[in-house]
């Protein structure tokens, strides 16, 4: 019974993945890139100058929490099990070619959350108690004057709080790395709904408060334990590079022929990995843009487009690794048991030359990872929910919330990944239609400098 759900999930995730929505995400990127001038590329060493470069005027801005806060909140969501589980599952199906797929997603997306943001904070609205909302929810209601799109948006983003990104994938994955270390899926299951429970009580202040914290630690400790890894194995770089390559375009080259991976699933896969690691046009990361302090639509832009850069890299970290181990020899050929987060820790462990540290590197990555991500998304999710029913009905959605991150830990794995690439998909296309039609607006902003000067 379970085994035919899949197969019909798996049905309408290629068909929600299909031609028509990459080619337009990709798209839209490539024509931001584009009318932006490769904003991604010229403009990215002022982008990083701004994480560590604070205005003195930020405290008299609109907003809730620092343009740092409000990035390493959207980070906390988007550096999740999607850049450790989602990258091995990804490479597992689609080969090492989904790779590049996931960079060219990657590099566009830049640009599509680069426009996201500059929207974010164009439209945002304050509240009477002083607080700040924003989002595509409310750039598609007062950009383009569509209140029951930009409420379709809402309700596949609670879509995605529930089912998707922010609770099944996480807990689920928590559980699998916890039993490294022998605790029980009961008690994970317990201990991260309590500890969700505490945080997300003290709204969006404790929650950037903790994902300063944890996010830029346990991203840079990831990051060194995977160049350790390609250093020591640095004579097979070029073999792995090469079958990223060869194998976007010619899967059957990599794999050995046989194995039915033709170039457009490979293209999907990497394609929906890629959304689902750095979340470039999926509108999330405007709803933590929206509530930063600053008055600059595109500093604010500049500083949420680094966040896909460094989702990226994690990204690729984990890829090179496990495509490095796997692909020493003429063929791709992956682990036949493992998957998952256990592929992953065998690709690190072996490339150590230690396996049992491989799988403490990743198994404490993703507890770290994960948990950020399920307070980042209840955040998201609990703003659509906001727009749709007002205020007094919040705490119905933290209920339903924390009871699906209390069952996560007891479900498939095979089951939950189609899952949340349906509700992705379905949540991209309103933010699409927004991003296209208020194409105008993000380039306008673009003549002005970050301090709103005409330049």
């Amino acid at each position: 019974m379970i085994a035919c759900w899949t197969a019909h999930l798996k049905e309408v995730n290629s068909f929600l993945w299909g031609f028509p929505l990459m080619s337009t995400l990709l798209g839209t990127g490539i024509y931001y890139t584009l009318r932006l001038r490769f904003i991604q590329i010229f403009k990215l060493k002022l982008a990083l100058s701004y994480l560590f470069y604070k205005k003195e005027d930020e405290g008299k801005s609109t907003g809730d929490v620092s343009c740092f806060a409000s990035l390493c909140t959207s980070l906390a969501s988007t550096i999740g099990t999607g850049n450790i589980v989602g990258v091995a599952t990804a490479i597992l199906t689609g080969g090492p070619g989904a790779m590049f797929w996931m960079w060219v997603v990657a590099f566009f997306g830049m640009a599509t959350k680069y426009a996201e943001s500059v929207l974010a904070i164009k439209y945002r609205r304050i509240n009477k108690n002083g607080t700040v909302d924003g989002g595509p929810m409310y750039y598609i209601q007062n950009g383009l004057h569509s209140k029951w799109l930009a409420k379709a948006f809402a309700l596949f983003g609670v879509g995605v709080a529930f089912l998707g990104i922010g609770t099944f994938c996480q807990v689920n994955s928590i559980a699998v790395a916890a039993s490294f270390f022998g605790i029980t899926r009961f008690s994970t299951s317990l201990w991260v709904t309590i500890l969700v429970a505490v945080i997300t009580l003290g709204g969006i202040k404790c929650i950037a408060k903790v994902s300063e914290k944890v996010v830029p630690f346990m991203t840079l400790a990831y990051i060194l334990c995977a160049i350790l890894v390609i250093i020591r194995n640095i004579n097979l770089l070029p073999n792995a590079l090469k079958f990223i390559f060869v194998g976007a375009f010619n899967p059957e080259a990599v794999f050995g022929g046989g194995v039915g991976v033709t170039t457009m699933k490979v293209m999907q896969i990497g394609v929906s990995r890629g959304i689902f690691c750095d979340e470039s046009g999926l509108g999330s990361t405007p709803i933590a843009a929206a509530i930063a302090k600053t008055n600059s639509p595109e500093k604010q832009g500049l500083i949420s487009m680094t966040g896909t850069f460094f989702s990226m890299l994690t990204c690729s970290m984990t890829g090179l690794v496990l495509i490095l181990v796997h692909g020493a020899t003429d063929f791709f050929v992956p682990h036949p048991t493992l998957e998952g987060a256990t592929l992953t820790a065998f690709a690190f462990g072996n490339g150590m030359g230690y396996l049992p540290l491989g799988s403490y590197v990743v198994n404490v990555g993703i507890i770290f990872f994960a948990f950020t991500t399920i307070i980042g998304w209840n955040y998201y999710g609990e703003k659509c929910f906001q727009y749709l029913t007002g205020e007094n009905w919040v705490i119905v959605y933290r209920i339903i919330f924390l009871v699906c991150v209390t069952i996560g830990p007891f479900l498939k794995l095979e089951t939950i990944f189609p899952i949340a690439d349906i509700v992705n998909g379905l949540m991209v296309i309103p933010n699409l239609i927004g991003l296209i039609f208020l194409r105008n607006v993000v380039c306008r902003q673009e003549k002005y400098d970050a301090c709103g000067k005409v330049r």
